[in-house]
């Protein structure tokens, strides 16, 4: 599968575009060099955006071999519904099924809630067809119906269409010939079918899925065009990749098609990149922390591989189910607004100062208290260090708005204030981080805390003494971790197939036939890729459940002994590993079975991500000076560090600040940092056993 090394020697471009910037990592395949970027994103249009990191980059895109791109586009046309104008061609009766969905509220234990289905009702229309089951056909399909109900939606402006029949996972011969009759006179290509992108049972969840990407088909199609066209027109020759929610890449003349897959590739890409450093570092086991401005996303890595869901519930009744890295995300980051409501109490989150105005620090109008704030006025923070901030404001102004909006409601002084801000942050941190391990059946104590992002690396700490995690794990570069994520991501491709029957009456013929089809053609498409791969991967998945349960539980399957006896032991294995108690008297139930095939592309080496010719010989010459910084109820002298001037084999007893153009590392009182041969720190934390 390796291809010619020769072709293979250019650049390699990784770029991430995010709400408030775009990063970007150019990597010399034959120097190892690296250059890098960050530039305000282009809301208007994002490919202006990455063509000017291109640029701060010095980039000659005939030296490039390959562009691998993460995005935001398809995630915030979905939370913003800025989507493109939809219709719906379902089976009789069942019009309202996304609507309907699984009589869950928006608040649990709430009196009221509000409810937009994705697709309005009126271009929601119905033909005459019917499967069971077990997909033979009880009503034929009408096709004049077909014809007439997509010819009603095209002149009603609707530009992309889903076709979502009931049971099409276990016979999809209607849903492919209504796709065929639409062909014949609809002027693009955005048919989506439910089985073709979602072959399992669950018709609300399948026909949200096609819905989601049906409605951002045109948004990504006219996005990956516009940034294909101008590459093309500054020399580039090559392929673009686009990165999935799965943590994998794929063709941009592919990604259309399976558009709902790029939902969550920004966060997926940070995680990628922190499995791939973790693996280099020796942490092959981490609780990934990526703090931005806005929000904070947590997710898990065992034994270096990020865990996957494919339950993706992207806001209330909006379920995507695809396979996505399983991150989950809160309303805490660096602008997360301080207040005290009410009743008294302190609040942070989720409402955010965004990046206009931003908090106050930003000099730029903000007038209310964030975490950043906090930080500034506890002297964890200098912002003229920071890339993305050019205004200035005074330390007494912020002073007295905190004193005046949170110290005096809650009768104590402003730094004590900031103080509780930051405490408050760091326990609801701590809950998403739960949710991603304990609940998981796993204990934080055995995994490293890999801290990202603009604000992750000064609350890591904080965060991890918290979970009684013993070490922080902060890469070279936090800022840009996203889009060293493209540049490391592998070509990946996931299947599924829903056979929904009990394991000691399930055909382990057909199981094998499965599994065999989905490689291969996860294979065959590998190999249509014309990018460089050192390997091929092949897994194998179930989800099974025991009979009667509604919840299921992915088990690995053995692809060298497929046989009934295995699947069993495989299943009580798993299900003791999540609840620690043994059923074996219950029948086990084969749902779906599932494949992933993985293409490794080449590795690379992390170890010039800060140039080596500005290390300091030494760590005294690495010191820019000292300041007082608030840790534990008072102020202690602190030393500051220019990070990228740091000696590899430096060791530095907190409490420390390391400063860099993207974040700051805060190494508090008693804990250990020392740097890795790739540049990470590692800083131990002196009171966690």
């Amino acid at each position: 599968m390796k291809k010619n090394d020769a072709e293979y020697l250019g650049d390699l471009i990784g770029v991430d575009v995010g709400g408030t910037f775009t990063d970007l990592v150019r990597l010399n395949q034959k120097t190892g060099r690296v250059r890098l970027a960050k530039v305000a994103s282009t809301l208007e249009n994002q490919a202006f955006g990455v063509m000017q990191a291109l640029k701060d980059a010095q980039t000659n895109l005939c030296d490039v071999a390959l562009v691998v791109h993460g995005t935001t586009t398809t995630t915030n046309a979905v939370l913003e519904r800025k989507l493109s104008r939809t219709g719906l061609i379902t089976t009789a009766g069942f019009r309202d099924i996304l609507e309907l969905g699984r009589r869950t509220r928006p608040q649990a234990y709430g009196m009221k809630g509000f409810f937009l289905p994705i697709i309005p009702r009126d271009l929601r229309l119905e033909v005459d067809e019917r499967m069971d089951y077990a997909g033979r056909i009880l009503t034929p399909l009408n096709e004049i119906a077909v014809r007439t109900a997509g010819k009603r939606l095209l002149d009603v402006g609707v530009e992309s269409i889903v076709i979502h029949f009931l049971n099409s996972y276990a016979n999809p011969e209607h849903e492919r010939r209504a796709a065929d009759i639409l062909a014949e006179f609809w002027p693009n290509e955005y048919i989506t079918t439910g089985h073709s992108l979602l072959s399992e049972s669950r018709e609300f969840e399948r026909g949200v899925t096609a819905a989601v990407n049906a409605s951002v088909q045109p948004i990504l199609k006219r996005y990956i065009a516009k940034l294909d066209e101008e590459l093309v027109a500054g020399g580039y020759a090559g392929e673009l990749l686009v990165m999935n929610g799965n943590g994998g890449t794929v063709s941009a003349k592919r990604v259309v098609r399976e558009a709902a897959k790029t939902v969550m590739s920004g966060p997926a890409s940070g995680v990628i990149a922190a499995a791939y450093t973790g693996r280099a570092a020796g942490r092959p086991n981490l609780i990934t922390y990526d703090m931005g401005g806005t929000s904070t996303d947590v997710a898990l890595i065992r034994d270096g591989e990020p865990s996957v869901s494919n339950e993706l519930e992207l806001e209330y009744a909006m379920p995507i189910h695809v396979p996505m890295v399983d991150v989950r995300t809160i309303g805490a980051g660096g602008g997360s607004i301080a207040k005290v409501n009410d009743a008294g109490l302190l609040e942070v989150g989720p409402q955010s100062a965004g990046a206009d105005p931003g908090p106050i620090c930003y000099g730029r109008g903000g007038r209310e208290p964030t975490i950043s704030d906090a930080n500034l006025l506890l002297g964890r923070l200098d912002v003229s260090k920071l890339k993305s901030v050019s205004g200035a404001v005074d330390l007494d102004e912020i002073r007295a708005i905190f004193q005046k909006k949170l110290g005096d409601p809650l009768n104590t002084d402003a730094e004590n204030a900031a103080a509780a801000v930051l405490q408050i942050a760091t326990t609801r941190m701590a809950g998403a981080t739960r949710m991603v391990s304990v609940s998981l059946g796993e204990d934080p104590r055995d995994f490293s805390l890999f801290a990202f992002g603009g604000a992750g690396p000064m609350h890591a700490s904080a965060l991890a003494r918290e979970l009684a995690i013993p070490e922080v794990l902060v890469p070279a570069r936090p800022g840009i971790t996203n889009a060293l994520g493209c540049i490391v991501a592998d070509l990946k491709h996931d299947f599924v197939r829903t056979v929904n029957r009990p394991l000691n009456l399930i055909d382990i013929d057909d199981v094998i036939a499965i599994t065999t089809a989905q490689r291969d053609e996860g294979i065959g498409l590998i190999r249509q890729e014309p990018v460089s791969i050192e390997e091929i991967r092949v897994t194998h998945w179930l989800d099974m459940q025991f009979v009667g349960q509604t919840h299921i539980l992915q088990v690995p399957l053995p692809a060298d002994q497929i046989n009934r006896e295995a699947i069993q032991l495989a299943f009580d294995e798993a299900y003791f590993a999540r609840f620690r108690v043994s059923l074996s008297e219950i029948r086990a139930q084969v749902v779906n079975v599932k494949t992933t095939v993985n293409g490794r592309r080449p590795d690379i080496s992390l170890t010039e991500l800060i140039d080596a010719s500005g290390r300091s010989k030494n760590l005294a010459a690495a010191q820019t000076g000292t300041r007082f910084v608030w840790f534990n109820g008072g102020w202690h002298e602190t030393r500051i560090f220019d990070r990228e001037a740091l000696p590899l084999n430096a060791k530095i007893t907190g409490p420390a600040v390391l400063e860099q153009m993207d974040t700051m590392v805060l190494i508090e009182p008693g804990d250990q940092a020392s740097s890795d041969k790739d540049g990470n720190i590692l800083i131990t934390l002196g009171d966690v056993l």
